[in-house]
């Protein structure tokens, strides 16, 4: 009797071992092309390293290039008004405030009513200089709807 399940179960293994065998013979050569990835919806940490990355960057002057002019590898700097080091570091202190203030206003349930008044405090304490540029280009970055909630003019935004 126990050579008998013995034989079942090795005839069982033989034909699953066929199965696959012949699937493998039968099967498409060609592979399947694989489907493009779908763009990841962007996650918080995404969006906030984003920010840091473009809201930090150093502010570029645009010139308006001639006919076959050759342009310099340097990229040329705007040209801001001079902050003692005092000022300096309490307009630094304002911009980071505020970048933090914008990561936690784009938190559900947050707003950015806090980055808004450091950054108007920026521009208005430091009027041309690097400091206000970036709180603009804050200014001009935050969605449509909070611009009107807020009542952000395009002076505030550089516009």
């Amino acid at each position: 009797m126990k050579t008998f399940w013995l034989k079942m179960a090795g005839l069982a293994v033989v034909v699953v071992v066929g199965l696959i065998i012949l699937v493998g013979v039968f099967s498409t050569s060609e592979p399947e092309p694989e489907p493009e990835p779908e763009a990841k919806p962007k996650t918080f940490w995404g969006q906030v390293e984003q920010d840091d990355k473009e809201l930090r960057a150093e502010p570029e002057v645009k010139q308006p290039l001639r006919n076959e002019q050759v342009v310099e590898e340097s990229k040329p700097r705007a040209q801001f008004k001079e902050l003692s080091l005092e000022d300096k570091v309490q307009a630094g202190k304002l911009f980071e405030m505020a970048l933090a203030q914008r990561k936690i206003g784009r938190l559900p349930g947050m707003s950015y009513k806090l980055m808004v008044d450091y950054c108007r405090q920026i521009i208005k304490e430091f009027p041309d200089s690097e400091y206000a540029f970036k709180a603009r280009r804050m200014l001009a970055d935050i969605p449509e709807r909070y611009r009107k909630q807020y009542n952000i003019t395009d002076e505030e935004m550089g516009l």
